[in-house]
């Protein structure tokens, strides 16, 4: 079983109050490094069989069309998980342009 990781952000000109809320919280909570949050969506896709370049393309397909608001968001990427990427808690591969 294969799986595609799809990574949704807000478009840097749109407000981003849960962003904003949590950079304002990390200092209160000791984590003085950070300087600016942006909160997005990261959607899991699993399919039956290996990930193949159609079904990357159909997951951007899906990503442009339902799983992102392409008036506020960009779709940042469509990538293939990885077993060692799931270990990370990232994903990895090579993603398929917007």
């Amino acid at each position: 079983m294969g799986r595609v990781v799809v990574e949704v952000m807000p478009k840097p000109e749109i407000l981003d109050p849960q962003g904003k809320a949590v950079v304002g919280a990390l200092p209160r909570l000791g984590f003085t490094q950070f300087s600016g949050v942006r909160q997005g969506k990261r959607f899991e896709l699993e399919v039956d069989g290996e990930v193949t370049p159609e079904i990357l393309a159909a997951a951007q397909e899906a990503a442009a069309t339902l799983l992102s608001n392409p008036v506020i968001e960009d779709v940042v990427s469509v990538t293939e998980a990885t077993e060692d990427a799931d270990v990370a808690g990232e994903a990895s591969g090579a993603p398929v342009s917007a």
